[in-house]
């Protein structure tokens, strides 16, 4: 069986890359593991998603009906719009190792991508290095982040409560000087 691609990306460095869906809204969700099959594959976390026109500086225009009306009334509209999503990379794959840090290249433009299968992240949230990655990620929201990669990954690890005692302690290791940040990413992740 195929993978399950996505999504291509359209601008690539070796800390960030941004993918542009192929289907509008289409997206994994924010926090979630991704994989871009480049030279070496690299894994990032989805850190921001937007659905905006293709057109810079022209945005769309409100018509006040439901959707399905729209795409029946004026299916042109939705030609005129694109779903991108922006990842940081955390890792790649040096087989048959995973790295939890930069790639030497970053990810090539129009590369696939596609979220990484539930046997992926349990392999690579097995480490905890990415989550030292997110601490330092610039211009993201950083602990909206983590919190979502962590509870995304505890689906992958079947809602094992041992998984989130063991990313609790690593938070508490990363952050030991910030305890009001670690209670609130301890809170939030276990609600």
């Amino acid at each position: 069986m195929s993978p399950e691609y996505l999504a291509e990306v359209v601008e690539s460095s070796t800390t960030v890359f941004t993918a542009q869906c192929w289907e509008l809204h289409n997206s994994p969700p924010f926090g979630s593991l991704v994989r871009v099959d480049s030279d070496p594959p690299v894994f990032g976390v989805v850190s921001d998603v937007a659905t905006r026109s293709i057109e810079p500086g022209r945005r769309p225009i409100a018509y006040g009906i439901p959707e399905e009306q729209l795409r029946e009334e004026q299916p042109q509209i939705f030609e005129l719009l694109r779903t991108e999503f922006e990842a940081v990379i955390v890792g790649y794959e040096d087989s048959p190792y995973i790295r939890q840090f930069l790639p030497p290249h970053p990810p090539r433009i129009h590369s696939f991508v596609r979220p990484c299968s539930k046997d992926e992240v349990r392999t690579f949230t097995g480490q905890w290095d990415f989550l030292r990655m997110l601490l330092s990620a610039p211009r993201v929201p950083t602990d909206e982040l983590i919190i979502a990669a962590v509870r995304s990954a505890f689906e992958a690890w079947d809602r094992d409560r041992n998984y989130l005692v063991r990313a609790g302690k690593e938070l508490s290791r990363l952050l030991k000087n910030d305890y009001e940040r670690l209670g609130s990413l301890v809170r939030r992740i276990s609600q």
